[in-house]
């Protein structure tokens, strides 16, 4: 038995099918076909049933699969502790952010640690935070910053990067909150209120202060970038709930009010999983990051 052969048997339980197994090992159809029959002779069993359009898995078969994926990602390992040691940090490394990530300057840590570390492949993806927590527990994300309202749960490791009040941001003209330079929570119930969807940092936050005084917030408009909302409450849409950073920013076009009363604050964090493997790639990253966020 030899790993090229799991590795084909592998792929084509996958992706149920030798041709598209083929193409994805960059290798040909027919030697995939006769290595993963090699195995059968080899095991004295059927691991693949060929009889109709799609190849499916046979019970012996279904059995063998997890025994296959274990035994590459074992070698796989060995692999990359050798080369974690040897100072080698090579692999892949998966990080997710929210839209409203810009001040943390992402692209800016990415691009110093591709300098130190040029063999890791990256990828990056953007989803709300809960989403992003959710993909983390399982795995599917490395590393990923988010927006936080609350603890993390349980298996998750964060550290803060960004804690600043929420504001509320209107048109100088709209006369929504007739120029108030502060208001509370009570203030904004029944005026038309543009925030980030559901599952973020932001919108957790602004329904749990509303929940604790009793009140639900009318929401005229939902978007998953802050910057939109700010855009929108320029022309005299609403009241935008955003971060006090980016309000200040657009000052000049707005009427800033500070929200007075607990809870409504922006908090992003880097965040890992604490509990399952993670690969030397993902290790380094997290290092450089938390290094990176401290200095």
């Amino acid at each position: 038995m030899e790993l090229h052969q799991l590795a084909y048997f592998v792929a084509v339980a996958e992706e149920g099918n030798f041709t598209r197994a083929a193409e994805r090992l960059h290798v040909a159809q027919p030697g995939v076909s006769a290595q993963v029959r090699r195995l059968e002779r080899e095991l004295g069993q059927e691991l693949l049933d060929r009889s109709g359009r799609t190849v499916r898995l046979t019970d012996v078969g279904a059995a063998a699969l997890p025994h296959a994926r274990a035994a590459l990602a074992a070698v796989k390992g060995v692999r990359e502790a050798v080369d974690e040691l040897a100072g080698l940090v090579r692999g892949q490394v998966a990080i997710g952010a929210v839209t409203s990530a810009g001040p943390v300057k992402l692209p800016d840590l990415l691009a110093r640690f591709h300098e130190r570390y040029p063999a890791v492949e990256i990828t990056l993806s953007e989803a709300n935070s809960d989403a992003m927590l959710a993909a983390l527990r399982e795995g599917r994300l490395d590393v990923a910053v988010v927006g936080l309202s609350t603890d993390p749960p349980p298996g998750i490791a964060t550290q803060v990067l960004i804690d600043e009040p929420f504001v509320a941001v209107t048109a100088g003209s709209s006369g929504l909150l007739a120029d108030r330079a502060e208001i509370v929570i009570a203030d904004l119930a029944g005026l038309p209120l543009m925030a980030l969807p559901k599952g973020t940092g932001l919108r957790t936050a602004l329904d749990a202060a509303f929940a604790r005084e009793g009140l639900t917030p009318r929401i005229a408009f939902e978007a998953a970038d802050p910057n939109v909302l700010v855009q929108l409450a320029t022309r005299g849409l609403g009241v935008a709930v955003v971060p006090e950073s980016l309000a200040r920013y657009h000052e000049a076009e707005l009427r800033v009010s500070t929200i007075a009363g607990p809870g409504l604050r922006g908090v992003l964090a880097l965040a890992w999983r604490t509990d399952g493997p993670l690969s030397p790639a993902a290790r380094a990253l997290i290092a450089f990051a938390r290094a990176s966020y401290r200095s």
